[in-house]
């Protein structure tokens, strides 16, 4: 028997169990106790194959990850350097910073001096 428990003692917590409750509440007591088991055995259930379900979306999601890390890489072709573009909008400097603003603001972006024109 599990824990060890052998039948007298089974015995026993039954004889203590109608002691204590009586026998009209005893059949209430076991329904609402196999009740508690069969939910709690459903939540085990539906946890554990939750779990599974994490476990293979994770295993799934990882595999071409690995095979990708395996193949033997691609050959990249060298990149020209790009020629910097001259800026659409002439620049103008602040006369407190000397930061380059656009022509059209009011004050400088970098230290907040107004700009003259």
């Amino acid at each position: 028997m599990p824990f060890g428990i052998q039948p007298i003692h089974l015995i026993l917590i039954v004889v203590v169990a109608l002691i204590i409750f009586g026998p009209s509440r005893l059949p209430e007591i076991g329904r609402g106790l196999g009740k508690s088991l069969n939910e709690f055995r459903k939540g085990m259930k539906e946890m554990s194959e939750g779990f599974k379900d994490e476990v293979v979306n994770t295993e799934d999601s990882a595999r071409p990850v690995a095979a990708a890390a395996s193949a033997a890489p691609t050959p990249v072709a060298p990149v020209a350097p790009v020629a910097p573009v001259a800026p659409a909008t002439p620049m103008v400097a602040c006369p407190n910073c000397s930061a380059q603003n656009p022509s059209g603001a009011a004050f400088c972006s970098k230290c907040g001096a107004k700009l003259a024109y």
